[in-house]
């Protein structure tokens, strides 16, 4: 048995079940995947795979607890890794983190800039795409921390936590019709084109169903991934924009009036995430605190122990969660 065919089974299995990803993935040949499986099959004497043909259709039960084992070893040897490295040069480093472009650039900055002034040896990669992209590098085990909003099916390998609670908002340019409206609603907004974040790929996105529900359509004129990409072409008279609140500058967007839409639509959370069983390092647990105060190293730590979904929820329901709101003008 091989740690390369352990990493080409536990691939596999993060792709679902398709080879040709997994190959990708891993930068070698689906050829050579299959036989690798097909070998370790045969060492241990059973499948671990149900096959049609040459596709792989589903996993055996002896093939789920393999695979759990297989992650298992490869987590740990990840940890020795940065084990090694923590003790051979405790101030240095790296941290990697994949986020949206709304944290990059309205939340992260001065996290980032206390941060670099404190540790100023670890090596910074921030990584920005949409919730899929993050996912997929979470996947690849390319970053330490995820920060995102939702999308919870996406990550269930990962432990993950509440930042700060948040709710869209709705801009207009100076002089709009609706900054003059009074008190919004959906079919005011439905009356004009709307420009908004790109919609999720993996399942029903909730601004479209909210229309659906109140019986209206919604006349999407542009989505986008980036916030200031959505601010330009309402600026330029394409549409109403939708889109976190707290990516609306009072000074840098004193050009567009931001209306009150907590009413209208539901609130969100934005969490940190990490790979269940993954070793962090004190500097890590720093970054947490400083972007959550209400994450402490110790409260982390026993995060990290939870069992399951059903525990952390709970642990969500118990912490005082902040939000991060700014008044509409």
């Amino acid at each position: 048995m091989k740690l390369q065919q352990l990493r080409y089974l536990v691939a596999v299995h993060e792709n679902g079940l398709n080879i040709t990803a997994a190959a990708r993935q891993l930068h070698t040949s689906q050829p050579g995947v299959s036989r690798q499986l097909k070998l370790l099959e045969d060492e241990l004497g059973f499948q671990l795979f149900e096959r049609k043909g040459r596709a792989l259709t589903r996993t055996t039960a002896a093939g789920e607890e393999i695979i759990g084992r297989a992650a298992s070893i490869l987590r740990e040897m990840q940890n020795i890794r940065r084990t090694s490295a923590e003790l051979r040069k405790a101030d240095g480093g790296s941290l990697s983190i994949a986020t949206t472009h709304t944290q990059a650039r309205y939340v992260l900055p001065p996290v980032i800039g206390e941060f670099r002034a404190k540790y100023p040896k670890v090596r910074l990669h921030l990584h920005q795409g949409t919730s899929e992209q993050i996912a997929d590098m979470v996947a690849r085990d390319r970053v330490d921390f995820a920060i995102a909003t939702g999308s919870a099916e996406l990550f269930p390998q990962l432990v993950r936590l509440p930042v700060y609670h948040w709710h869209r908002a709705v801009v207009v340019p100076r002089g709009h019709p609706l900054a003059a409206a009074g008190k919004l609603t959906l079919k005011k907004l439905a009356e004009y084109p709307i420009v908004t974040y790109v919609f999720s790929f993996s399942g029903r996105s909730s601004l479209p169903a909210l229309f659906e529900a109140a019986g209206l359509s919604l006349d999407v004129a542009l989505t986008a991934r980036d916030s200031d990409v959505i601010k330009t072409y309402v600026r330029v008279g394409l549409g109403v924009g939708i889109l976190a609140g707290l990516a609306v500058d009072p000074v840098a967007d004193a050009d567009l009036v931001r209306l009150d839409a907590q009413h209208l639509f539901e609130g969100h959370t934005t969490w940190i995430g990490f790979r269940r069983g993954a070793l962090l390092r004190t500097y890590m647990y720093d970054f947490i605190e400083r972007l959550a105060p209400h994450l402490p190293r110790r409260l982390v730590r026993d995060a990290e122990r939870l069992d399951g979904e059903e525990e952390l929820q709970r642990l969500w329901r118990s912490l005082a969660v902040p939000s991060r709101e700014r008044a509409a003008g």
